[in-house]
Order: C-alpha cells, then sequence, then structure tokens
C-alpha cells in the first residue's frame, strides 16, 4: 500500500473529524467525549505525517504503530458517541465515519505488519 494514500486518507479523516467535534459540541454541548474524539482522531493523521519522514524503518513503523493506536482509540470514542445517543448511527454521515475508521485501522495494521516483516527478512 502507498503510504501517501493512507496520508490522504488520514488527512481527510482528520477534517471529517474536526467538523464533527464542531457539531457536537455547538449542537450537543457535548465537551468531553467529543474533545478525545478530537485529539485522537486528529493525531493519526499528524503521526501517518511524522512517519513518512521517518529517519529509520523501526521509526517508520513505531509511528505507523502508533497512528494505529490512535485509530483504534478513535473508533472507540465513535462507538461510546453512538451509544450515548449523541450520535444515531441510522444517519449516513455516521455510517461512513465509522467505515472510514475502520478501513484506515486494517489499511495501518497491514502496513505496520508487512514493515515488520520486511524489517526481519533484512536481518
Amino acid at each position: 500500500m502507498n503510504e501517501n494514500i493512507i496520508y490522504t486518507k488520514v488527512f481527510d479523516f482528520a477534517i471529517r473529524i474536526v467538523n464533527l467535534y464542531k457539531y457536537l459540541s455547538q449542537k450537543h454541548h457535548e465537551y468531553v467525549m467529543s474533545k478525545q474524539l478530537l485529539r485522537c482522531g486528529t493525531s493519526i493523521g499528524a503521526n501517518v505525517h511524522e512517519a513518512i519522514a521517518a529517519q529509520s524503518k523501526k521509526d517508520f513503523i513505531a509511528k505507523m504503530a502508533i497512528a494505529t493506536k490512535e485509530a483504534r482509540e478513535t473508533n472507540y470514542w465513535i462507538k461510546l458517541l453512538i451509544a450515548t445517543d449523541f450520535l444515531d448511527q441510522k444517519q449516513n454521515h455516521v455510517k461512513t465515519i465509522q467505515n472510514d475508521i475502520e478501513e484506515i485501522i486494517k489499511i495501518l495494521t497491514s502496513i505496520v505488519k508487512t514493515s515488520q516483516e520486511r524489517l526481519e527478512h533484512v536481518k
């Protein structure tokens, strides 16, 4: 998988997270969970961006692994916001954001695993 594809996906996802944060804080006056979502949801892209400029293959893997963890945390907050009725899972934008984060998790996990395997073969 080309890292530029994941960079674009996580950047676009971060924009959606920022907009979702604005919606939750302005329309629902929800600040605690939405702030957590904002932090981890935008951190994914920041870590991917750092990974692309990594100093070594190990550094790249470490940054991508952090991005994967942030993506999993983001997924958790989205599920919690649905479970507490701040988001309606029936709405299309909620379905698509869930699909997006699940796809991002799969891609990042694949990048980390493939990179680790390649690193092992070099040794």
